[in-house]
């Protein structure tokens, strides 16, 4: 007997809040025990602890601390809701996981031949997702503005919008996300552009609409922005920069790492809409040989996984030369994403970073969109759905086995204990101190 509408709304309901307590899971058994992730979650412990503002969110390097106080906010005031070490855990996950909701929603209204199973199934689920947005790190608060911003930038672009998102609403998720993005990590600079392309086609339209394009981006801004006024009060324009204006330079290291397809930059930005497993399992070659000896049994999805994520690395850029894949604004989105990557290889030369995949973080949801379309043509046949089920269904093993494996080893869980007792005692000190020279 088919189900009615209301049943199967309630079944959509429970899968997602499976998935999102899946989301949590894997977050709170993600690495806690190196030393940026700890930075941030003071940060927020600071706050809650001392009651004092933070100024200054993460740390660049020992003299270049970013402005504004959102990171610290978003860690530490979970804590006064609910005083338990996995606090700033669930609203990060809320965040992550809603924006994710949206760009699945949003996707799959672009792509409707595409199914939505598959959609949502692989953004809630896919590494650069579950690896980089569900735990305690600066670039995690990076991904759910980013998709804010993309997602209203590219409903304004006359060549790309399917008229999905109100023009009033588009502007303000960009004022928003903008100003959110700069709080956290520097690559905020990288969407400047993509707001300066959006202003120059909503210039050419009446006047009026302009605008009232600019005010709403003025008040998603303001909202967001605003965190960042006490900083500049207190310390001027110059000390209130925290040194993060050291950070752009002519860096001709990089231009070595541009040679480097595969561990470059577009390398990388195709690895964000792939099944890209050695990350995730080790910072080198050694560390993911001892993963997989103490995981012998995962050995055959890892090896299976790994080939996926290659596979798809390759498939990704010849699809690319295909002229028509059935879509009547594939080339536009083709061309849009050569302009990203052309965009951050640019960039990168005039970064003190090198570009290593979360430095650019901010530009996933264009390789995922990317991806989805270079995946509808496939996941219109049969055979290829049965493949991405499968694919789907090894990934999530993965991942259950990862999350087990770092319960025991780098999460939060290993130094709970220290938490409890710096809350209970209001000594954020218990867990440990602040990088020497920071400015909070």
């Amino acid at each position: 007997m088919p189900l009615n509408q209301r049943s199967r709304r309630l079944i959509y309901a429970c899968l997602l809040l499976l998935t999102f307590l899946f989301r949590l899971g894997f977050g709170l058994c993600s690495q806690f025990l190196d030393e940026d992730t700890k930075q941030i979650y003071l940060l927020g412990l600071k706050f809650y602890t001392t009651g004092a503002w933070p100024y200054f969110g993460p740390d660049v390097a020992p003299t270049i601390q970013i402005p504004g106080a959102l990171q610290g906010l978003v860690v530490g005031l979970p804590f006064h809701v609910l005083p338990v070490p996995e606090a700033p855990y669930l609203l990060l996950n809320v965040l992550s996981f809603s924006s994710l909701c949206l760009f699945a929603w949003y996707c799959s209204k672009r792509l409707p031949e595409t199914p939505k199973w598959f959609v949502w199934s692989w953004l809630l689920t896919a590494p650069w997702t579950l690896g980089l947005s569900t735990h305690i790190y600066n670039p995690s608060y990076v991904l759910p503005a980013a998709i804010l911003f993309f997602v209203g930038a590219i409903e304004t672009y006359p060549f790309l919008s399917h008229d999905l998102v109100p023009p009033k609403l588009a502007n303000f998720m960009m004022g928003f996300s903008l100003f959110w993005i700069m709080q956290f990590h520097l690559s905020w600079v990288v969407l400047v552009p993509y707001a300066a392309l959006s202003f120059y086609f909503q210039f050419r339209k009446p006047r009026g609409r302009f605008f009232s394009s600019v005010v709403w981006f003025a008040i998603g801004a303001l909202i967001t922005g605003s965190f960042l006024a006490p900083t500049f009060i207190k310390y001027g324009w110059s000390g209130g920069m925290g040194g993060t204006n050291e950070s752009v330079g002519f860096n001709a290291a990089n231009l070595w790492h541009h040679l480097n397809i595969v561990e470059g930059v577009l390398g990388r930005f195709l690895s964000f809409a792939s099944f890209e497993l050695p990350r995730f399992i080790g910072a080198n070659t050694a560390a993911r040989l001892v993963f997989m000896r103490q995981n012998l049994w995962l050995v055959p999805i890892v090896i299976f996984l790994t080939l996926v994520g290659i596979l798809q690395c390759i498939a990704l850029l010849v699809l690319w030369f295909r002229k028509n894949v059935g879509l009547k604004d594939w080339k536009a989105l083709k061309y849009f994403t050569l302009a990203t990557v052309v965009l951050l290889y640019l960039s990168f030369l005039f970064s003190m970073k090198s570009p290593v995949s979360h430095t650019f973080y901010v530009t996933f949801p264009i390789a995922m969109l990317y991806s989805l379309y270079c995946w509808n043509q496939f996941l219109k046949k049969r055979r290829w759905r049965i493949f991405a089920k499968v694919f789907l269904v090894c990934g999530l093993i993965f991942h259950i086995g990862l999350a087990a494996s770092n319960l025991k080893q780098v999460s939060i869980y290993r130094e709970r204990a220290k938490i409890v007792d710096a809350i209970g005692a209001r000594d954020y000190r218990l867990l440990g101190e602040r990088r020497a020279g920071s400015r909070y």
